[in-house]
């Protein structure tokens, strides 16, 4: 799967990998380095990331869903039967 991320967002990305490679090795990450290195991270660690996404939204879901059964159920009516 490609990702598309907006331009305005992938800029603002690579100045949060440039400010943070410069703080911890104390020199400047050069904005083609930085593109490229970007570009690996979203190609190989997003669909990690959008699978983990992926699965907590289903855990809230069927947590979502076993409530509304129990929801539903508490609304049911109750029927008299007539025996004999």
């Amino acid at each position: 799967m490609v990702i598309k991320i907006p331009r305005e967002q992938k800029q603002q990305m690579l100045a949060v990998l440039c400010d943070d490679f410069e703080q911890r090795f104390g020199e400047p990450l050069g904005s083609l380095a930085a593109e490229e290195w970007l570009d690996t991270i979203i190609r190989e660690l997003s669909p990690h990331i959008y699978n983990q996404a992926i699965a907590d939204a289903q855990s809230v879901l069927m947590d979502r869903m076993a409530s509304l059964e129990d929801e539903l159920y508490a609304l049911r009516q109750p029927i008299r039967t007539r025996m004999g």
